[in-house]
């Protein structure tokens, strides 16, 4: 039998009390670790990371808590050739999808470092200037935010343990809030490591940083009303949390990040093999394969002119003709596995439920397996799909509605900027679309158009083809999150991500009061 991972909660490590759920690699089928959180006093472990971890925090001024980060920093590089061989087992990925969640994490830490050293020596933020209340300016009214005086909860996905723990606690950590993850079970493997790591390291104050791994069982039961819970996952787990008591009697403040059917869009006035066009068919490629699709960010639906269907379509399949899928551990392999059996079965239910509305333009089923037995592994080949009747009520809902968490994304012609617009929006808001144009007036027009549906537009133009971060690629200098079905919540931005763990509060006071404050 496999180790079980211990949980680390209350300042110390402890064991679940059950016999564990297994984690396996995706590939080869091997048993790897077992989690469990049975038997966890939480409210007890909660109730340490709020009065010790919090306090610890809060007495630390920004400049201190970003110093802390860097510290973190310092011990996560050192150990990341432990991190790659971990996400290598147990999601399946090859190395350089493994670094975008590793090294991906490892610098949204970093960067969260360096704007808190920018704060300067603060255990507070001002928020915005004093406004006269009287007659006379004595009387003046301020607002601050201060370090919200709960934990944060975060309930994170299996596709980045190790990006997705970090993204969320880096500014948390930053506010003087202290942190309880539940990774997702099938990959809480790197978390757990990760998180080993920075407290054996004694980098953080006791309390600052929580682990359990397992079930979710009593996580939203053991929240007070100044906690925050971040969460990242299904719509349907999604509505359970938003009418969890915690949430509608405690008033606890809930971030979601949940479904997201992404759309990349080729403006009118491109012809086949422009600079816009091919630099469209390298990204949706690159988007559909990396990490096999399985990122909350991937491109899912493709919107080109009517007239570029055929060659949209060509272009397209011939970049995913040449992806090798298999064993990661094989130099030859450019896409590895999905993370699980559950994950495999659920990408191709999706994926026949879609081709029953769209024909099959490139099948994937028809990529043999590098290194790899197809009985046992993981593996699914990329698939292209298409339908010319994306603007039947009926007809193509599926392809708007559904998102197939893995390689696999729509092609959709359109007849004009208008109808792009409306099919895009059928989406019901997304994380990110991304447009491609050589016209720089077009794709201004268009990025502003499309800003209300999506957190994110990445603007694609032949003058930053060697510049641009990826479609998918979350910078922590931009805004991650989504309106509608994507979840309504926000995430990063810079230091506008600190918003969510602080409070703000007015104070109404003599200028003499409110002076010293700033």
């Amino acid at each position: 039998m496999s180790d079980l991972l211990k949980n680390y909660l209350g300042g110390r490590w402890v064991a679940g009390s059950g016999a564990g759920t297994a984690l396996f690699d995706p590939v080869l089928g091997d048993e790897l670790v077992r989690v469990d959180a049975t038997g966890l006093d939480l409210r007890a472990g909660f109730a340490f990371a709020r009065e010790s971890g919090g306090a610890a925090l809060r007495a630390m001024t920004y400049r201190e808590r970003a110093a802390m980060l860097a510290a973190a920093v310092k011990v996560l590089q050192a150990r990341r050739d432990d991190y790659y061989a971990i996400a290598t087992a147990n999601s399946g990925t090859v190395k350089n999808d493994s670094a975008v969640d590793i090294d991906g994490g490892i610098y949204t830490l970093s960067t969260y470092a360096k704007l808190g050293e920018s704060l300067g020596e603060r255990r507070f933020l001002l928020d915005g200037e004093a406004a006269r209340l009287a007659k006379e300016p004595l009387f003046q009214s301020r607002h601050v935010l201060v370090p919200t005086r709960g934990l944060a909860l975060f309930i994170n996905a299996f596709n980045f343990p190790g990006w997705g723990l970090w993204e969320k606690a880096a500014p948390a950590l930053l506010s003087g809030v202290p942190v309880v993850v539940k990774p997702a079970t099938a990959t809480a493997w790197l978390t757990q490591r990760m998180v080993a790591d920075v407290v054996e390291a004694g980098v953080l104050p006791a309390g600052a940083l929580s682990v359990v791994c397992g079930s979710s069982a009593g996580l939203m039961d053991a929240l007070e009303p100044f906690d925050v819970v971040s969460f990242t996952g299904s719509a349907d787990t999604a509505a359970l949390i938003r009418s969890h008591a915690a949430v509608t009697q405690r008033s606890v403040r809930v971030n979601i990040e949940a479904d997201s059917v992404n759309s990349a869009l080729l403006l009118e006035g491109e012809a086949p093999g422009s600079e816009a066009f091919d630099l469209l068919a390298k990204e949706v490629a690159r988007e559909m394969t990396q990490k096999s699709g399985q990122k909350c960010t991937a491109i899912r639906r493709i919107f080109v002119p009517e007239a570029l269907y055929g060659a949209a379509a060509e272009a397209i399949s011939a970049r995913l003709a040449k992806t090798s899928v298999g064993n990661p551990r094989n130099e030859a392999v450019r896409m590895g596995a999905l993370v699980s059996r559950a994950q495999l079965n659920a990408v191709r239910e999706g994926l026949a439920q879609l081709q029953a509305q769209a024909e099959t333009l490139h099948d994937g089923a028809k990529h043999t397996l590098v290194d790899a037995d197809a009985a046992i592994a993981c593996c699914v080949g990329p698939t292209l799909l298409g339908t010319r009747n994306a603007a039947g009520s009926d007809a193509s809902d599926r392809i708007h509605d559904t998102e197939v968490f893995g390689p696999v994304a729509t092609l959709v012609p359109y007849r004009d900027a208008a109808h792009a617009r409306q099919l895009i929006a059928r989406g019901q808001g997304s994380l990110v679309a991304s447009l491609y144009g050589s016209d720089p007036k077009a794709l201004a027009d268009a990025a502003i158009e499309l800003a209300p549906l999506h957190g994110r537009v990445h603007v694609i133009s032949p003058d930053v083809a060697a510049l641009h971060t990826g479609h998918g690629n979350v910078m922590p200098q931009s805004l991650h999150g989504g309106p509608g079905r994507a979840g309504g919540g926000e995430e990063l931005g810079g230091l506008r991500a600190l918003n969510f763990y602080h409070r703000r509060a007015a104070i109404q006071a003599s200028t003499t009061v409110l002076d010293p404050l700033a």
